[in-house]
């Protein structure tokens, strides 16, 4: 297997360089050659496999060469054996033919996890292997950060480095990330949006030089490993649901767009997937472009579901470069426009293709908080500002005759105890392990929203 950048220009690379990579040198995001496919028999065969033993089946045409079948199953056991529930990712039904998967039952209590326990454990076989050292540097918009941490704590090999925007990630959020005590992690409040953390995640692997010097990796969803990880809980739902006899629309809250793009890679290996639904809160840049065809940027507006508060959806790219028929330059003037002019619009084909699979919907807080509400009391689940946008957002448009909705549910209600507590009364609490969290101490350092000082603050702190 081998992989391409969305703007062309770069060389193609095989799955641990794509892995150490990160973000392509000529600015763009790696997707596969060709996409594994799956036949109606293989998806019959993964019936009766474990979480470990299904992720693995469904990323082992993704890593090829790079791990043994037997390594990355073994990985796949040791990722998943540190979470708290048996199925791993389990489901529960609220409504004829519509059920939510929780993905929140990993170590830092977010969807993530699935995704970057995995990749922390890859970056130590790759990097052994080589003998080589890295300096992993990520943005969050609350959840990136805390499972990246996590799973690179005190790994030899690993310097991380996360930027959060100050202020605008919820205190258990943020204490997730700033009290781990390893050496090798360092945490920046940004004063600024997700969104400038994000644009200077991408101008540091823009700068050769420093990118260079520092040896510079990504764990942001920027990364390819990030999504692949993410492709396998949609198989193991369509599975456990009837899949490949039984179709599926799945809800995503979605800001950064790699949840949910996983899905799109999912369809595109043979899970019968007829629709997408993209929830969105205030910051409603995606569900906007679905309903008028224009990608239009805005201020981003802080809410109730802050890992949601983005306004520029990294991943969207992705597909961005499929739905133009992998013209890489054409990405790139795309981009270039959208970057100097804050928008940008789709030829009417490839628009029309992405707006019959994928449908958006909006909540802002008011309606964020009756949808807790609402769903609570109508299925007794309590669920967070952002998983609630998923499932109110795919109960809007899920027709139960046609297909079986699987909402995501991607963090734990106790990591925004305040919203829960305003809508519903309850105010959720942490497991056990977590109980000490408010009484941890912190360690981060603040920086302006500035290139230069930012990167001056990495190069004091992290050996190169």
């Amino acid at each position: 297997m081998r992989y391409v950048s969305t703007r062309g220009r770069a060389k193609a690379l095989k799955f641990e360089d794509v892995l150490l990579a990160g973000l392509a040198r000529d600015g763009g995001l790696y997707v596969p050659e060709s996409w594994p496919a799956f036949t109606k028999a293989d998806i019959k065969a993964m019936r009766g496999l474990s979480y470990p033993e299904l992720a693995a089946r469904v990323m082992q045409p993704f890593v090829g060469r790079s791990l043994k079948a037997g390594e990355l199953v073994q990985m796949c056991a040791d990722t998943y054996a540190g979470f708290d529930h048996a199925a791993v990712a389990p489901l529960r039904q609220v409504g004829r033919n519509q059920w939510v998967m929780e993905l929140f039952h990993g170590p830092t209590l977010a969807f993530k996890d699935f995704a970057l326990q995995l990749l922390g454990r890859l970056f130590d076989h790759v990097l052994t292997k080589r003998g080589e050292h890295v300096c992993i540097v990520g943005a969050t918009s609350g959840d990136t950060g805390s499972a990246a941490i996590e799973a690179c704590r005190g790994r030899k090999c690993v310097d991380i480095v996360i930027l959060h925007p100050k202020g605008r990630v919820s205190e258990v959020q943020r204490r997730q990330m700033t009290t781990v005590k390893e050496a090798n992690v360092l945490n920046i409040a940004i004063e600024g949006s997700f969104d400038d953390c994000q644009d200077l995640v991408k101008a540091m692997f823009n700068d050769q030089a420093f990118r260079d010097s520092m040896n510079l990796s990504a764990v942001n969803s920027i990364n390819w490993a990030r999504i692949m990880a993410q492709i396998a809980y949609y198989f193991a739902a369509g599975v456990a649901l009837g899949a490949p006899e039984r179709s599926f629309t799945f809800a995503v809250p979605t800001g950064n767009f790699g949840n949910v793009f996983a899905g799109y890679a999912a369809k595109k290996m043979g899970l019968p997937i007829d629709h997408l639904v993209v929830g969105s809160n205030s910051n409603d840049i995606l569900t906007r472009f679905l309903t008028s065809g224009a990608m239009t940027m805005g201020e981003v507006v802080p809410t109730l579901s802050p890992s949601m508060d983005i306004q520029v959806s990294s991943n969207f790219e992705r597909l961005l470069f499929l739905a133009l028929g992998r013209d890489g330059s054409a990405v790139e003037k795309l981009m270039n426009d959208f970057r100097a002019s804050g928008e940008y619009r789709l030829p009417a084909k490839s628009l029309k293709a992405i707006q019959a699979l994928f449908e958006g919907r909006r909540f802002d807080d008011a309606a964020t908080k009756a949808a807790i509400k609402g769903i609570h009391k109508l299925t007794g689940e309590v669920l967070d500002p952002h998983s609630v946008i998923g499932l109110a957002a795919g109960l809007e448009c899920h027709d139960y005759k046609r297909s079986t909705l699987v909402a995501l549910a991607t963090a734990h209600p106790a990591k925004f105890p305040d919203a829960i507590e305003a809508a519903i009364g309850l105010r959720p609490a942490l497991p056990e392990r977590l109980k000490d969290l408010h009484s941890r101490k912190e360690r981060f350092e603040t920086a302006p929203n500035d290139l230069a000082a930012v990167q001056d603050m990495i190069r004091a702190r992290v050996a190169s």
